[in-house]
């Protein structure tokens, strides 16, 4: 037997009450109008016992473990926003990212370059093979 939602059996409890308040009144009304009343009655139920047989058809079994689906009534344009709009976040937050670092690694190489470029000793001599003497040289309290 399924677990029945308090609000469910709150308004069962409040149709029924509903439904013996319309029965007494309908004591005193002619056939035809009662008639009526009664084919408005089983269309009624008609259309709850179909509501039901809908909900419970979308509690699918998957994998042993069932899972209740909302079908489509649920997909609606704002639902769908709802769903993509952390993706887009994501995406966002990603590019940003992407960007920020990729202006550090150029701001780091200018930074690089102009040392190269401002320093007394030209480009071209951090290619000599004799570039370490020069250091050691230039750079006397680097030596032990």
């Amino acid at each position: 037997m399924m677990n029945r939602h308090p609000a469910e059996s709150k308004q069962d409890r409040y149709a029924l009450r509903v439904a013996a308040r319309l029965t007494e009144g309908s004591q005193d009304l002619p056939y035809e109008i009662s008639e009526r009343l009664r084919a408005a009655r089983m269309q009624a139920l008609a259309r709850r016992k179909l509501t039901q047989a809908r909900a419970a058809s979308e509690l699918a079994l998957s994998g042993g473990g069932a899972t209740l689906t909302l079908g489509d009534e649920g997909l609606n344009l704002w639902s769908r926003l709802g769903a993509l709009l952390p993706l887009i976040a994501l995406a966002a937050g990603l590019v940003a990212i992407s960007l920020v670092q990729d202006d550090d690694r150029a701001r780091e190489m200018a930074e690089v370059d102009a040392a190269l470029l401002t320093d007394d000793l030209p480009p071209a001599a951090y290619t000599d093979p004799g570039f370490l003497q020069f250091v050691k040289v230039a750079n006397p309290a680097s030596q032990p």
